[in-house]
């Protein structure tokens, strides 16, 4: 049951463009909702800095990621999950992101 909640997450994440994939790791990076072991105020800079090389309207105005449909469900599904699982999806979305 655990890894189906965890695999619908990475397929999600698959789907997603670059933009949304960064807003996720940032959202992640952000909340206090998520159990993350990772270093996530480096991460949170580092994916701040890519998504403003790559999105003129994040660089240039206050963005409220709410209206990120995809991306306000991808957070609320990591939620509903253990900590252990939110860091595989975490892991998985943060080498994705380190890719491009």
């Amino acid at each position: 049951m655990e890894n189906e909640k965890v695999q619908f997450l990475i397929n999600m994440i698959n789907d997603m463009d670059i933009k949304d994939k960064l807003r996720l790791a940032i959202c992640m990076s952000q909340s206090k909702w998520s159990g993350l072991i990772y270093n996530t105020k480096e991460y949170y800079e580092k994916f701040d800095n890519m998504l403003k090389d790559i999105d003129e309207e994040y660089r240039t105005t206050l963005i409220n990621f709410a209206k990120h449909k995809l991306v306000m469900l991808a957070m609320a599904k990591l939620m509903e999950m253990e900590t252990t699982e939110q860091n595989k999806v975490a892991l998985y979305l943060f080498n994705c992101c380190k890719l491009k």
